[in-house]
């Protein structure tokens, strides 16, 4: 069964500096261990693997920047947060993993190219190869298995770096053993496909990245997902402009929805509240949704784009209508904007036109004064 993604932040921050804590300690002791036992032994493979080893510190103390300031709020100046740091020191990582497979790689080969061998070392020195190996493999388990918890690509990264260093130091085991038993060219041969393999990690994670980096959008998935959420909130007419996209661990939703024209303002407002709350309860990757009410299709432009606002339409409408006395009774209006052209509602007292007869000649006498407005499409009295 899959693990069960843990998204606190706090929780998230907490681990992942504990396992980064414990990669620098060990990686510090490795780095010592490996270059002493390396001289002592006569194995330019060990010491070489040791100064490997001592790469990997400056790569965890990226990580203990990121984590120090990824996990910081937003701000006047990152008004968003500093998730994305994260993804930067991801893409540092990757980066360093493509230059360690690349060194790997050319080292190897020229070693084959010059039928250069190593100088024999002491059986200790394979000991020491083989302790860092295991080592490696248990830090890469320990770090990836926080890193799918948390479902963080820094740590991801971080771990697959462990990963490599364990690949070089069976290279350098395996080395060694050759060296034992004159059969040295098979640790080049080894080197340059282990060599592969990193820099392949490493271009996948830096490009993971950089998509980030440049606001790449959700799977198609989850953004079917995502549809499907949003057109279940009743009140929805349909959606249009949908963008997501990505910061750190965090996934973030832009969309506009359509509602009935005729809404009043809270009841949008209410709609798109409970949209925006579904979709971060019933997605696990958002975090975050910023929702726009639309009452119509507003694509390539708003078409009541240019209409006038309500102190404009006011100060009309008392020109419409300074030949109604009763006009200085209207407790309300209400504009609505739908297809270009402008509905209105007006509210007044029924103490003005007290029958039947009376209020359907006021009414009249209201929508004729505006019958010949272009942007006025439909005039309504309400009485109370």
């Amino acid at each position: 069964m899959p693990e069960t993604l843990d998204r606190t932040n706090a929780g998230r921050f907490a681990a992942s500096l504990r396992v980064t804590l414990v990669n620098v300690t060990s990686n510090l002791l490795l780095t010592i261990g490996q270059v002493i036992v390396g001289i002592v032994g006569h194995s330019q493979a060990l010491v070489a693997d040791g100064l490997h080893t001592l790469s990997d510190l400056v790569a965890d103390f990226l990580v203990l920047f990121a984590l120090a300031h990824g996990r910081k709020g937003a701000d006047a100046e990152h008004p968003y947060g500093h998730e994305r740091i994260e993804t930067a020191v991801t893409m540092v990582l990757g980066v360093i993993l493509i230059a360690v497979g690349s060194g790997i790689a050319v080292r190897a080969a020229l070693k084959l190219a010059t039928s250069e061998t190593f100088v024999t070392p002491s059986m200790i020195t394979l000991w020491v190869a083989l302790g860092t190996l295991l080592a490696k493999e248990a830090m890469y388990r320990y770090t990836m298995h926080t890193a799918n918890r948390f479902d963080s690509n820094m740590l991801r990264a971080s771990a697959w770096h462990h990963r490599s260093d364990a690949l070089s130091s069976l290279i350098v085991a395996a080395g060694i053993g050759g060296s034992l038993l004159g059969f040295a060219y098979l640790d080049a041969v080894a080197a340059i496909v282990v060599a592969a393999m990193i820099v392949k990690v490493g271009v996948g994670l830096a490009w993971q990245s950089l998509r980030e980096l440049v606001d790449t959008g959700l799977d198609r998935a989850v953004i079917e997902e995502i549809r499907k959420v949003i057109h279940g909130v009743i009140g929805v007419k349909a959606l249009h402009l949908l963008r997501t996209r990505r910061t750190g661990g965090k996934a973030l939703v832009d969309v506009h929805i359509i509602v009935g024209d005729h809404l009043s303002v809270s009841e949008g407002h209410q709609i798109s509240e409970t949209v925006r709350a579904r979709l971060m309860k019933e997605v696990a990757e958002i975090s975050d949704v910023m929702v726009h009410i639309d009452t119509e299709e507003d694509v390539e432009m708003p078409s009541c784009a240019g209409l006038p606002l309500r102190d404009e339409v006011l100060a009309r409408l008392q020109q419409y209508f300074r030949d109604i006395p009763e006009a200085s009774a209207i407790e309300r209006t209400t504009l609505h904007y739908v297809d270009g052209r402008l509905e209105i509602e007006l509210l007044l007292p029924l103490t003005i036109a007290p029958s039947r007869e009376a209020t359907g000649a006021l009414t009249g006498r209201f929508q004729a004064a505006v019958q010949d407005v272009p942007d006025i499409r439909r005039l309504e009295i309400l009485y109370h």
